[in-house]
């Protein structure tokens, strides 16, 4: 069971993400995670960059890409790029990759845009890359979208970089349960009912892969059905409990509006001790 907290790459005046993954650190959240969409008019910054800035300002608790785009990437460089940050952070990676959800970042970038299918092909070629690199020495891969040549990687990651998937169709979802250590799937993409059953069919392959809810919310907010989780702190609690009975026991929570700290807190302290032995039951 691990709840994480998103944290915003915003770099607009005021933003603060480091100071939002120590106050996470603080509050006894397991990870942090954020997005990764570098293009767009809006100040961002760069997820790997952020990440291990913050990975530096911090000590226990773990970073998250959530996800990162396979396609603004070579997956040999990935593999690379999560083996420096794991060792750098002692341990503390857990790499997300996505197929790419942006075909406007990805036109706009010049990077072309994949089929829906070439886009599953690629992320399922990218495990394979990245995992073939952290195990053996002289990797050849010949994929449809990726390749490698008798490439050498030193050093291999000291224990295990966990790879989770955010995927939603039906190709996918079976990719997430043959390849995946974990499914990151959101609220605003899939209701409860339709995750409950995307996570039957990941697991339906028989390995263990974490399940984890990726969940916006406002505690205090009128309680609405809506995309994001409202309500009073009950509300919020139960209703969070009921992702629980159906499978998630795990859950990454996206702060909605313009305090993002205070309600971290409040959901730190007032919602977490309730709902953790709820879930443990679960």
């Amino acid at each position: 069971m691990m709840f994480g907290l998103g944290v915003s790459a915003s770099a607009a005046a005021g933003a603060d993400p480091v100071g939002d993954a120590r106050l996470a650190e603080e509050l006894g959240f397991d990870f942090v995670s954020t997005s990764d969409h570098p293009c767009g008019s809006e100040p961002s910054y760069e997820v790997w960059t952020m990440l291990t800035w913050i990975a530096a300002a911090t000590s226990r608790i773990k970073v998250a890409t959530r996800v990162l785009g396979v396609p603004y990437r070579p997956p040999a460089m990935v593999a690379k790029m999560a083996e420096s940050l794991h060792r750098f952070s002692g341990g503390r990676l857990i790499l997300g990759l996505g197929g790419g959800y942006s075909d406007e970042e990805f036109r706009a970038f010049g990077l072309g845009v994949p089929t829906a299918r070439e886009k599953v092909d690629g992320m399922v070629e990218a495990i394979h890359v990245i995992r073939g690199l952290w195990s053996q020495a002289r990797f050849t891969y010949e994929g449809s979208r990726y390749r490698t040549f008798e490439a050498d990687m030193e050093p291999k990651p000291v224990g295990p970089i966990p790879i989770w998937l955010g995927t939603y169709g039906k190709r996918a979802l079976e990719a997430t349960g043959r390849l995946a250590d974990g499914w990151i799937p959101s609220l605003g993409f899939a209701g409860p009912e339709e995750a409950a059953r995307m996570r039957e069919k990941v697991l339906s392959h028989g390995r263990a892969v974490e399940c984890v809810y990726n969940v916006p919310f406002r505690i205090g907010a009128p309680a609405d059905g809506g995309v994001a989780v409202t309500g009073s702190v009950q509300e919020v609690t139960d209703r969070l409990a009921g992702f629980a009975e159906l499978g998630f026991t795990s859950m990454n929570f996206m702060p909605v509006g313009p305090d993002p700290r205070d309600q971290a807190e409040l959901l730190a302290t007032r919602v977490l001790p309730a709902l953790r032995p709820r879930v443990s039951a679960s």
